[in-house]
């Protein structure tokens, strides 16, 4: 697997929205993502921060490339 870059909230949710996830609600900094596969429904939680900490975007990947059928490299490439 690729490192992992150094992204703010917004760039994730762009690049989630590209996959097809849509913002369902916001409370304070943390935004809800939803996203309705073959699986059923996937909701996330993003926090809009400035830059994401690395064990908390590799644990959003992580549940996004389950979900979305991605690999984690392609996630990774999106984000970059």
């Amino acid at each position: 697997m690729g490192y992992l870059p150094q992204v703010s909230g917004a760039r994730l949710l762009k690049a989630l929205e590209k996959m097809g996830y849509s913002i369902v609600s916001q409370k304070g900094i943390h935004i809800k993502a939803a996203f309705e596969c073959k699986k059923g429904k996937h909701t996330i939680i993003i926090p809009n921060h400035k830059t994401i900490s690395k064990g908390t975007l590799n644990d959003i990947i992580n549940k996004v490339s389950l979900w979305a059928d991605k690999s984690k490299e392609e996630i990774i490439d999106m984000l970059k």
